[in-house]
């Protein structure tokens, strides 16, 4: 079922020289009695005009084959090239010059009928009667023009449908993109409205605590609380402007990690960090994702095992940085802080978009251990 349309497409780059030399030998055929009308002209003649017909089939100008055709048929009675004339013509134009042409070669025939009747012999025999002169007209330029006219139709219709199917695709991605657009700012503002709102009044009631108390272990609480939720608002802004296709707020880098473990300390968990990773540039894909995975294991430890031990450790490795957050276990039961349950999934997703895993799970102590590897990639 494909051979055809591959044989097609290989032929294609070469078929004017294909049909230049088809013409060529067909014109010879013609003129020297295998295919038509001997002619009475010296052999080298022939071979120009035959040349000279194929020749002109290669030739961009629309007028050299017509006029090459003329010649021939009224010098050789060949008919190769009044059949390639005809075809090109009914393929490339249109209206008014197709009509033209049609009208200009029944003359040509006209004439050719002429010549017979002067020369006689074969060729008065074959085109020198009205009724052959009728034939050849239809069967050598009619024909032909028909044939190229459906061809070149149907090339329209290609080109068209294509152009319409290329057109139909860029307003379908065009749809969508906006859609997907629209959904995006849906979802930005429905956290801003929602979750930027309860953020704030949350520092704001923070700070007016820590204006009004007068006990320091509450100043201290306070101050905490304000600094957390205006990193948290932050942190918000920047979700924000990436639903929203705005520029995102630069990456963190490795000392992000650290600011997460001086901030955990400061709530009072008890934390290590452990930084086993190769000085040098990292790429920013991999620095935030190794920012999250450390911030979820930190919050997860804050929300399940408060008054556990916590230790962070990045490690180099060939494949790229491991970064874990395990936890001793806790004495409390149950969750000290309210959680949807689907960080890990989501961060899970995350590292995988990088090419990276992720395992979590209990440890044989009854602790916790969240670990990831993320791919290195290129630095940038």
């Amino acid at each position: 079922m494909t051979t055809w349309p591959v044989a097609v497409r290989r032929v294609e780059p070469h078929l004017p020289l294909l049909l230049a030399a088809a013409v060529a030998a067909a014109t010879w055929a013609s003129a020297t009695g295998g295919l038509g009308v001997r002619s009475p002209l010296p052999t080298v003649v022939v071979v120009l005009f035959a040349l000279a017909t194929g020749a002109s089939v290669l030739s961009p100008r629309r007028w050299v084959l017509p006029a090459a055709a003329a010649v021939c048929w009224l010098t050789l009675a060949a008919w190769a090239g009044v059949v390639v004339a005809s075809w090109r013509a009914g393929t490339g134009l249109r209206g008014g010059r197709l009509a033209a042409y049609l009208l200009g070669t029944f003359p040509v025939m006209l004439a050719g009928m002429a010549i017979g009747g002067v020369v006689g012999g074969e060729r008065r025999m074959v085109v020198a009667t009205p009724g052959n002169a009728l034939m050849f007209y239809a069967s050598l330029v009619i024909a032909p023009a028909l044939a190229g006219l459906w061809i070149g139709a149907r090339r329209d219709v290609l080109a068209a449908l294509r152009d319409r199917a290329e057109r139909l695709e860029r307003e379908q991605e065009a749809r969508a993109d906006r859609v997907r657009a629209q959904e995006r700012a849906r979802i930005a503002r429905e956290m801003h409205d929602v979750v930027a709102h309860r953020v704030s009044l949350m520092v704001v009631h923070a700070g007016a605590l820590e204006v009004t108390t007068a006990d320091p272990a509450t100043v201290e609480t306070a101050a905490l609380i304000r600094s957390t939720g205006r990193a948290a608002l932050t942190d918000l802004r920047e979700v924000l402007g990436v639903l929203r296709q705005e520029p995102p707020l630069p990456l963190p880098g490795r000392d992000a990690v650290g600011d997460l473990v001086r901030e955990s300390r400061a709530a009072g968990l008890r934390v290590g960090l452990t930084d086993e990773v190769t000085p040098g540039p990292v790429p920013g894909a991999v620095a935030r994702t190794v920012h999250r995975v450390v911030q979820e294991g930190l919050t997860n430890v804050r929300k399940h095992a408060p008054d556990a031990a916590v230790a962070v450790r990045l490690r180099q490795l060939p494949e790229g940085i491991e970064v874990s957050v395990r936890n001793d276990p806790s004495d409390r039961d149950g969750p000290v802080l309210p959680g949807a349950g689907l960080g890990l999934v989501g961060l899970r997703e995350r590292v995988e978009l990088t090419g990276g895993r992720l395992s979590a799970g209990p440890t044989p102590d009854g602790g916790f251990l969240l670990r990831a590897l993320v791919p290195m990639g290129e630095a940038t």
